[in-house]
């Protein structure tokens, strides 16, 4: 592999603390993914490896020095878009990012996370399944929410089986909206994320952001949609029939589920849907693991020591 070697000039106007992140953090992340060598010497970094590692790299500072020059505050997150999405498209961001929300952008942050949003992009019905902290539902609705800017689709619908723990609406006291908060509400945490929450109310008072519990879907045809269904580890295989059926014209169907949090006993929608659906074209499945998780790291190290217990009570 022929070797490469890139010098870049900090510009007087870039703030280096700012470009290389707290403690040098935006720099050490950067360091922990490439193989490439870098040395900062005052206003001059130097990136030594091979010709596509040594551009990737080169690359992603320059877009870092354009957010610094901006007056943004680059993150660890800005840091691992910008190698995956250099990685990715041999040039930018575009292929990762899905939409930008309050000056930064919203996107792919690992493989599988990218193949998720290519899946979306290009099917119309899409599988996502994975463990907690993945993305599956946040991308979902930056997805959602950017079709629905660019007039791609009339209103998103977000939806969810009521499964918990054996309790059941009717137990709970409050109307109907009050009842199904408590279940909707991460689906209301990832809109209220990804949009202003004066314009998100404004899309729910109007009917272009629907919320409701799958029993609702029964007998519907969702047409010009953009349609989630999250928790799908704890339907039914009639039930995921019954929603896959409700896709309408010019409309998108994202399913998420988590096969380690099912509150089912048996054979669920998602294991029937992968086995029945596998070969029909225009529908994705997606597998999203340990190595997507985007949230705190302890996350990862959560899902990792779940799973090597699991792996040990089965060998017992």
């Amino acid at each position: 592999m022929e070797a490469s070697q890139i010098r870049l000039t900090i510009p007087d106007s870039i703030d280096i603390t700012r470009l290389m992140g707290p403690a040098d953090s935006l720099l050490r992340r950067i360091e922990s993914n490439t193989p490439a060598s870098i040395t900062v010497r005052g206003q001059s970094i130097t990136i030594t490896g091979d010709v596509d590692e040594a551009n990737r790299v080169a690359r992603a500072f320059g877009v870092l020095m354009g957010l610094v020059r901006e007056g943004r505050l680059p993150s660890v997150q800005d840091v691992d878009s910008l190698l995956l999405g250099a990685a990715a498209s041999g040039n930018d961001l575009d292929e990762a990012r899905v939409l930008t929300v309050r000056g930064r952008a919203v996107g792919a942050r690992t493989e599988g996370q990218l193949a998720y949003v290519r899946a979306m992009r290009s099917s119309t019905i899409t599988f996502a399944l994975g463990p907690a902290g993945t993305g599956k539902t946040y991308l979902a609705m930056a997805m959602a929410l950017a079709a629905l800017s660019r007039g791609s689709v009339g209103r998103i619908v977000l939806t969810r089986p009521v499964v918990e723990a054996g309790e059941s609406l009717g137990f709970l006291p409050g109307t109907l909206d009050e009842k199904l908060d408590p279940y909707v509400r991460p689906l209301y945490d990832a809109l209220f994320d990804l949009c202003e929450r004066d314009r998100a109310n404004d899309y729910i008072a109007s009917g272009a952001i629907e919320i409701a519990p799958l029993a609702f879907m029964r007998g519907r045809t969702l047409n010009d949609a953009f349609v989630i269904l999250d928790e799908a580890q704890n339907t039914t295989p009639d039930q995921m029939k019954m929603f896959l059926t409700r896709l309408g014209f010019r409309s998108t169907f994202v399913v998420c589920g988590d096969n380690t949090q099912r509150d089912l006993l048996g054979r669920n929608g998602i294991d029937s849907a992968c086995s029945v659906l596998a070969d029909v074209k225009g529908i994705s499945f997606v597998e999203l693991g340990r190595a997507d998780i985007v949230r705190h790291d302890l996350v990862g190290s959560i899902v990792s020591a779940y799973e090597a217990a699991a792996r040990r009570a089965e060998a017992k």
